[in-house]
């Protein structure tokens, strides 16, 4: 049996791993599993769950694979994943064991699944996926929920009727303050600028993940509303 100590020690591939060497299920146990939220097969040769020291934990790959399903198919029953309608599932990563040689193959450490960054296509698949450092994520959504009914960047400044332009900054992870403007669409103008100057700063780092990222997170800034 594995110690707490040697468990937190491996990374998530590493747990993966032991967990598929080390934790066998019977046939029955596979067969008799329920779907994911109406979908998702776990086909898993293992069991996916262990405890150590009277904790549970989790395969990290099927902890990814769950939620992704979840907010795919669960939309209805969860509020939380309406922004997920429409998206859908490859019928390959639909079964977990399917999923998991993908993750197993493409794991960061700290990295996420994203469907976004290389295309507008509303499918986790093997060709629209791709795993990102979290700043890379945040820096291509970079949204602000006061904004309301306005255009990305912009949120009204109440005391002086007008509108403020920020961006957020990852390099020095702070919001950079762009300035106030008369109407909606000059602070907008303004936060493309900026974001499209620090995607420039930022393209080695971006080149270094995929050559095909940056590209399109300059289309994606382009098209922002």
């Amino acid at each position: 049996m594995i110690t707490m100590q040697e468990w937190k020690a491996m990374s998530g591939k590493e747990q993966t791993l032991w967990m598929g060497a080390n934790n066998p299920v019977s046939e029955y146990a596979i067969t008799s599993r329920k779907l994911i939220a109406g979908v998702g097969v776990n086909d898993s040769f293992y069991s996916t769950s262990i405890k150590i020291n009277g904790s549970h934990f989790r395969c990290p790959a099927y902890i990814v694979w769950k939620d992704m399903i979840r907010r795919c198919y669960s939309g209805e029953t969860d509020p939380r994943r309406a922004s997920y309608s429409g998206v859908l599932v490859c019928e390959e990563w639909q079964s977990f064991t399917g999923f998991r040689g993908w993750w197993l193959s493409n794991h960061i450490e700290g990295w996420q699944v994203d469907k976004d960054i290389l295309t507008d296509e509303r499918l986790y698949s093997p060709n629209t996926c791709i795993v990102i450092p979290s700043w890379l994520n945040s820096f291509t959504l970079n949204g602000f929920a006061a904004r309301g009914s306005l255009p990305v960047g912009v949120t009204p400044h109440r005391k002086t009727g007008k509108y403020q332009a920020q961006c957020k900054n990852p390099l020095s992870k702070r919001n950079d303050y762009l300035g106030l403007f008369s109407s909606s669409s000059a602070a907008h103008l303004a936060w493309r600028a900026r974001k499209l100057e620090l995607a420039l700063e930022l393209k080695p780092k971006m080149d270094e993940i995929d050559m095909r990222i940056y590209p399109r997170v300059i289309e994606i800034i382009n098209n922002a509303k």
